[in-house]
């Protein structure tokens, strides 16, 4: 208790020393002790001997004012923490060591203006450590920090601000709407971090950490987004920070992308500002939603801009051959798949593609027409199985096994005669808006 005693006069004199330091010059009254202890002090400091450090940097704290030396200040900070580890088991003097380091913090930022963000900082890094039981304190001080700090921050501290901010929402100290804006501000924040520097892992992995905190809490169910934005939207639907906020969150939000409120604020987005990539990704919304006129249409504009390369649109017409296949518009699925294999410079689709051109023809059902009309098809798909076999031999057995199912499907050498064609004749085959040239083959027995 005497120790706990000692601290507190020590920290009550150091503070009324301020307004005697002004009668007195920048070393105060008692400026010959204040200097010989500063002097003691720093001694054993600069040798890290802070054992030794300690009890004269008390007589420095106790005989100088606040003004004397900064680096008192910063230096106490040390000697606290330090003493605050070594009582980890004495939790009635730890606590006041405590006070005393955030007594220390709250001398610099008075004293000290030009250097109160970044001593606030520090005070918030060690309310994170040594007292982070006190939701709401902390809460405030990480909030006032940030304010403080903006993109400087230290990225640490935002894990701790969204922690704290969903368990005083969760306590009632706070709306959902305060919690949500407190999630936009922290990523915000990192977003220009990374976008300055996309080598700050630490930002990175911060990022992700507050992302997955976020989520993980359910503060922000899609119930709770629709609640909250839906009359937001409806009384300014054209405010593109209002419908920036609604993507974010609702694309961060489990399942809460298939509403009518989201897909109005992307595409409205989209249409404020269009890219590529916007463009793709409604195209996976539409997709997703079975609205395929929707998905084409977005994913014609994506291939369309000028800023994406004749790969990544090789990926696209890649994707667009694939959904329209499966959702039978197979004309032009075909024609995607060719426009895919002529931009596909480097191979990454190319085997993929040859072996989905197979199959396109190999499913497709001609109207009309004779009976080699209606089993020429098979020559075109049986074409690009091979072709996909020789691009790649991890898709060779599959394109031989599809190749040999074809070409059961090959016309007799009888019904070809009636037709006046013979094996290696080259064919072009029309079947609903598709078109290949091929070679004539029969069944072999």
């Amino acid at each position: 208790m005497k120790k706990v005693a000692v601290i507190f006069s020590m920290a009550l004199a150091f503070l009324l020393s301020g307004n005697v330091a002004s009668a007195y010059g920048k070393y105060g009254p008692d400026s010959a002790e204040c200097l010989k202890y500063l002097s003691f002090y720093q001694d054993h400091f600069k040798v890290k001997n802070y054992r030794d450090a300690l009890p004269n940097w008390r007589k420095a704290f106790k005989y100088c004012p606040p003004t004397a030396n900064q680096t008192m200040l910063i230096n106490g900070t040390v000697l606290m923490r330090q003493e605050i580890n070594k009582n980890r088991k004495n939790a009635e003097l730890r606590e006041a060591q405590v006070d005393t380091l955030m007594m220390l913090h709250d001398i610099r930022m008075e004293n000290y203006p030009k250097m109160r963000n970044k001593a606030l900082e520090n005070k918030t890094l060690d309310m994170i450590q040594f007292r982070n039981t006190d939701k709401k304190a902390l809460y405030e001080i990480c909030k006032e920090s940030i304010a403080a700090n903006g993109v400087a921050t230290k990225p640490g501290i935002y894990v701790n601000y969204m922690n704290s901010s969903v368990e005083n929402y969760q306590a009632g100290a706070l709306e959902i709407d305060q919690v949500i804006a407190d999630y936009e501000l922290c990523m915000k924040n990192l977003d220009a971090v990374l976008a300055k520097n996309p080598e700050d892992n630490n930002a990175a992995t911060i990022r992700s950490a507050v992302e997955n905190l976020f989520v993980s809490s359910r503060v922000a169910s899609c119930e709770n987004l629709l609640a909250i934005f839906t009359p937001k939207y409806q009384a300014d639907p054209d405010n593109l920070d209002l419908l920036g906020k609604i993507a974010t969150m609702m694309r961060s939000t489990q399942d809460c992308t298939d509403n009518d409120l989201y897909v109005a604020a992307v595409t409205k987005l989209y249409k404020a500002n269009p890219s590529y990539s916007t463009a793709y990704g409604l195209y996976r919304l539409f997709s997703s939603k079975g609205d395929v006129a929707s998905a084409n249409r977005y994913l014609d504009e994506a291939i369309a801009f000028d800023e994406s390369d004749d790969e990544m649109d090789a990926q696209y017409y890649y994707e667009s051959a694939v959904f329209n296949h499966k959702n039978g518009n197979r004309a032009k699925a075909y024609a995607s798949v060719l426009k895919c294999l002529a931009l596909d410079h480097d191979g990454d689709v190319t085997a993929k593609s040859y072996m989905l051109a197979g199959s396109i023809w190999g499913s497709a059902s001609c109207k009309g027409g004779n009976e080699i009309e209606s089993r020429a098809p098979f020559w075109v798909a049986v074409d690009y199985m091979q072709k996909a076999a020789a691009a790649d031999a991890a898709l060779a057995p599959e394109a031989n096994k599809l190749a040999a199912q074809y070409r059961q499907y090959f016309p007799e050498k009888s019904e070809a005669f009636m037709y006046n064609l013979t094996d290696g004749d080259r064919y072009t085959v029309n079947c609903n808006g598709m078109s290949a040239t091929t070679t004539v083959r029969t069944q072999t027995k």
